[in-house]
């Protein structure tokens, strides 16, 4: 193919200003053996700089759902019931192939995996995974627009430059899994320590449940939603950004794990009750230097109930509710979780009975601090 025919399908305007740089794009799309007709359909699409890597992500796909049923030896209504809870787009059985080999290979390990654990406990993990994978996708997503294209546009680099960066991208994919092979085994063997502690022999009397003792607490910043309002896109990226890495930082150096950050607000936990203190204290000193907001803190001690690396029930939600009653800079505690703080200093002062929402009863607390 040659300009001529790119000035037929309408691609190429030779007139243009940006006609040699539209032309490097289009030659180089069909060195790489893209169609003309592939080229049309991006170009309608908007997606020509991106076409490339697309193919590059679809190159592999093969399978029908009914294939892939039959590859991976489960049914297709017990497969597709998989492909929801992994977040994949629904495909009918009509003839479409959105189904690649790793497709084939994740539903076979899920097809082993229902066989020791049992179908619904399968798909639940596969929800888990679903959800986390989708995240760490759009993270990597956010990754190029932030790093490569929104530099590239801004500066005016070529269509070309674009296409290939976007290639580029797509193509380190593959170094993804072989980092998350050995990060996602040693994260297991930290939650098995974990869990281990958090259910001491005895504590379960002989029968099996799915509960655990932990301490979790809660930091949120007061004054964000304001701030919120006010602050540029940037501002308040970078905001969210600083939070977020120290949470993760703070957390981590403790033996404490960040459960979830929902806006403005983290979630952690950890085994040891003086331990949380020390991630809610110095996670509250770090963010009153850092941040315009205020922070502020709750933690509670107790039995809770374990599902897809999430915690529930009435401690989590009690730790909850006394963040909410904590004023700036204050880190609030139960004297439940103060009894098993076994921490040099750190020092603990009553504060009262409080009315917390959804507790019948006022709730004795303690306010933390360092000595």
């Amino acid at each position: 193919m040659g300009p001529a025919e790119y000035q037929a399908a309408g691609l190429y305007d030779p007139a243009a200003p940006n006609a040699a740089d539209d032309l490097a794009l289009l030659d180089w799309l069909t060195s790489r053996g893209v169609t003309l007709e592939q080229m049309v359909d991006a170009r309608g699409a908007g997606q020509l700089t991106a076409l490339a890597g697309n193919l590059a992500l679809a190159a592999d796909h093969r399978y029908t759902l009914d294939e892939l049923a039959a590859g991976s030896g489960l049914p297709a209504a017990r497969l597709a019931e998989l492909a929801r809870a992994v977040g994949a787009p629904p495909a009918d059985a009509s003839g479409e192939r959105p189904f690649s080999e790793d497709d084939l290979r994740a539903y076979r390990a899920f097809a082993v995996a229902s066989q020791l654990f049992g179908d619904e406990a399968t798909r639940r993990f596969a929800r888990v995974i679903g959800s986390s994978l989708g995240r760490l996708a759009e993270a990597a997503v956010w990754l190029f627009l932030e790093s490569l294209e929104g530099p590239l546009r801004q500066s005016r680099g070529s269509e070309l430059s674009l296409a290939q960066a976007n290639l580029r991208a797509i193509e380190m994919l593959e170094l993804v899994p072989e980092a998350m092979r050995g990060l996602f085994r040693r994260q297991v063997a930290t939650a098995i320590r974990r869990m281990r502690a958090a259910r001491e022999p005895g504590a379960m009397s002989g029968r099996w449940h799915d509960t655990a003792s932990f301490a979790v607490g809660f930091v949120d910043l007061v004054g964000f939603t304001p701030l919120s309002r006010s602050a540029s896109p940037a501002e308040l990226a970078a905001l969210v950004e600083r939070f977020e890495d120290t949470a993760h930082d703070v957390a981590t150096a403790r033996d404490g794990r960040v459960v979830k950050l929902i806006g403005d607000e983290v979630m952690f936990a950890a085994v040891d009750p003086g331990a949380a203190c020390d991630i809610a204290l110095e996670l509250m000193a770090r963010l009153c230097c850092d941040v315009p907001a205020r922070p502020r803190g709750g933690i509670a001690w107790g039995e809770m109930l374990l599902r897809g690396g999430d915690y529930y029930g009435p401690i989590v939600n009690l730790a909850a509710r006394i963040a909410e009653q904590a004023v700036p800079n204050e880190l609030l505690v139960t004297p439940e979780l103060v009894a098993r703080a076994r921490r040099p200093g750190l020092r603990f002062e009553p504060a009262g009975k409080r009315m917390l929402k959804g507790f019948d009863a006022p709730v004795s607390l303690m306010t933390v601090e360092r000595d």
